[in-house]
């Protein structure tokens, strides 16, 4: 099954959507009379708002076509007092209600320039004809059973609702990604910034709504020549069906940003580590990580990556003594090359752990050069702002995947660097340290994909704490969160992520089917003792071909069929559904404490004349049923097992 058949572009081009997003975009961005302004971000300049000050700035306007799917506008305004260049370069989506942007601050005079602050890359108003606005919102990834787990929040009359994210993580605490549903449809944002945002909702006694969103702190100068950027700015609109407008996001994702290693899109992977026996890579060695690699091809078990984490370069205090970045040759004498060459030739590639921005003592960096770094504490952050630190990575990183036979990056970041940040500014330089880091790292990420473009890289920051939309452009997350294995937050996981992100990974380790199923993902790392050979590999290889049949769909439509419920006492249900191909599939879990044997669950996005036949993975007879009674009757399914759990797959018939 190809991970995407040619899906008709009208499936996701709604004629009034498109309409509702051209006209908010001619408003906000295309408007010709200069003395209407209403633009959908703002600032202030020397203490002045900007929407004051914009109308009398010099406006130059370009647009070209990217490509098939894309048209650029960019609109230029010059201070020709002071000149500082605000440009805003605006994207619209030609197949998609989408637009983005992403504000530029330059200054082209000789002198500094006065304070820039307070820019919020977003500042418009929305207005619902009947006064209604529901903010479906999301926990971020702090490694807790409930990451990823919505929410709703009711925006009345003289309330406000602020989030953030906290310790300069995007998705540290909170998820940068909002649904908010008006009156007749909705809209969806999310903020591109791999570091401290914030957005606003805020309600006076009038029935417009007023979003803000941004950089959470910004007060500045700018030295002459200097240049920075503000947090890229998405905006989706919909009309009334909410679940529709998530599967447009999720193919939206899937086809216009996550990467495509080979130009084409991801695919569902299967990896294996040794780091549950090893201590990551502590006490591993070239003898046993051959050996697991041949252990799970010995068992039939088909990998696609093997995955080699934290600690193979020169520590004496664990892996999180991080600064070093050369192989251990003690453990390795013939250094990692060894064993990705020798993966490669059994058709497996490699995953090589990395954490280059968090520098401890008694590394190579932490002692040589220390005007790299920021901070005063134990442990400092590599300063990625830093162009020349930012080019020794380059050059340093780019020789290690090279010569190691490096496959794929992976990608850790176990330190908020917020407080490190803003202790490097003065106080008329707020927030500079943090946007310099940010487009750097940016920069270094894009310079390695540039140098590798059929490397995927993996965000890891202490599981999904790095998950901006920003950082999806270049990255896919293999850990979706640090909290695994367990089978109800697994499922909480899923639940979640998958409104948002197409592609996401976790752990897995289990051999009962409630387990294994609860752990499946469209990435799947095998945590399994290949030391052990009384362990029942015959049900573990009936597993993976469950995932096999899983996974594929698991990149189509997303609809929860349940109420999102963390508790043991409930069942938890969803489908993937791959419209194009008259397929999909349905995955049930009856949680421990469930009294209830069977459920009933009505399907989403099927054709309700047509007749689609069902196989339960469990059991050997099919059944048919129309579309109309599974969407309208609903599927019944009854598990008797406590927990138990049923996957379920449909094909259009004939």
């Amino acid at each position: 099954m190809s991970v995407i058949s040619q899906v008709p572009v009208t499936k996701y081009m709604v004629t009034s959507e498109m309409s509702k997003r051209e006209h908010w975009v001619t408003e906000k961005f295309k408007h010709e009379d200069r003395s209407y302004l209403d633009l959908p971000f703002s600032f202030s300049y020397g203490g002045q708002p900007s929407h004051q000050l914009l109308k009398n700035w010099d406006l130059q306007r370009h647009t070209q076509k990217l490509d098939e799917h894309r048209t650029e506008n960019k609109l230029v305004y010059t201070d020709t007092v002071t000149g500082v260049v605000l440009s805003c370069l605006m994207v619209e989506y030609n197949h998609f209600p989408i637009v983005e942007w992403t504000l530029s601050f330059r200054n082209t005079g000789s002198e500094n320039t006065p304070i820039i602050a307070d820019i919020q890359a977003l500042d418009t108003k929305f207005t619902s004809s009947e006064g209604e606005y529901l903010l479906n919102h999301h926990t971020g990834s702090p490694c807790t059973p409930t990451d990823y787990q919505p929410h709703q929040t009711l925006l009345e009359p003289e309330t406000s609702k602020e989030i953030s994210t906290s310790g300069g993580r995007s998705s540290n605490s909170d998820f940068p990604y909002f649904n908010l549903q008006l009156s007749e449809g909705g809209v969806l944002i999310a903020i591109g910034w791999p570091g401290q945002w914030s957005i606003k909702f805020d309600r006076d006694e009038n029935p417009e709504l007023h979003v803000r969103a941004g950089q959470e702190l910004t007060h500045f100068l700018l030295h002459p020549g200097e240049e920075v950027r503000s947090p890229l700015i998405a905006i989706q609109f919909w009309d009334t069906d909410s679940l529709r407008a998530h599967n447009t996001w999720r193919y939206w994702m899937l086809t216009q940003n996550l990467p495509r290693p080979y130009g084409q899109p991801v695919a569902p992977q299967t990896a294996a580590c040794s780091s549950h026996q090893y201590e990551e890579m502590i006490n591993a060695n070239e003898e046993n990580q051959k050996m697991f690699i041949d252990g799970y091809l010995r068992e039939g078990l088909k990998l696609d990556y093997w995955w080699m984490d934290a600690g193979w370069y020169p520590n004496e205090s664990g892996w999180t003594n991080t600064g070093t970045w050369e192989v251990d040759t003690i453990r390795f004498p013939n250094q990692l090359r060894a064993i990705t060459d020798y993966g490669r030739s059994k058709d497996v590639k490699s995953i090589v752990w990395f954490e280059v921005e968090r520098v401890t003592p008694g590394t190579w960096l932490y002692d040589s050069h220390p005007e790299w770094l920021l901070g005063d504490t134990e442990w400092k952050l590599l300063n990625l702002g830093n162009s020349d630190a930012r080019s020794w990575l380059i050059e340093h990183v780019d020789n290690l995947i090279n010569e190691q036979g490096i496959d794929l990056y992976r990608v850790d970041f176990n330190i908020d660097p917020l407080a490190l940040w803003q202790g490097n500014d003065s106080e008329n330089r707020q927030g500079i340290t943090e946007i310099k880091y940010v487009m750097g790292f940016l920069d270094y990420w894009d310079e390695l994909r540039r140098r590798h473009p059929d490397m995927l890289i993996d965000t890891c920051a202490s599981g999904g704490r790095r998950n901006d939309l920003e950082t999806l452009r270049r990255a896919v997350p293999l850990l979706r969160s640090d909290l695994i294995l367990e089978p109800t937050a697994q499922q909480n996981h899923t639940y979640g992520i998958a409104s948002w992100i197409p592609f996401y990974g976790t752990g897995i380790n289990a051999f009962d089917a409630y387990t294994f199923r609860s752990q499946m993902c469209v990435h799947s790392t095998a945590c399994y003792d290949m030391r052990n050979p009384d362990q029942d590999f015959e049900e573990l290889r009936q597993r993976y071909a469950e995932w096999s049949v899983v996974s594929p769909y698991s990149l189509g439509d997303y609809y929860p069929l349940t109420p999102y419920n963390s508790t043991n006492e409930v069942w938890m249900a969803w489908q993937f559904d791959r419209q194009e191909l008259g397929e999909g599939v349905i995955q049930v879990f009856r949680r421990p404490d469930s009294v209830y044997e069977s459920a009933r669950f009505r399907l989403q996005g099927l054709i309700a004349e047509a007749k689609y036949t069902l196989n339960n993975l469990d059991q050997l007879d099919e059944v048919e049923v129309t579309g109309r009674e599974l969407m309208e009757s609903g599927l019944l399914v009854s598990i008797t097992e406590q927990p138990g759990s049923a996957i379920i797959s449909y094909k259009l018939k004939g």
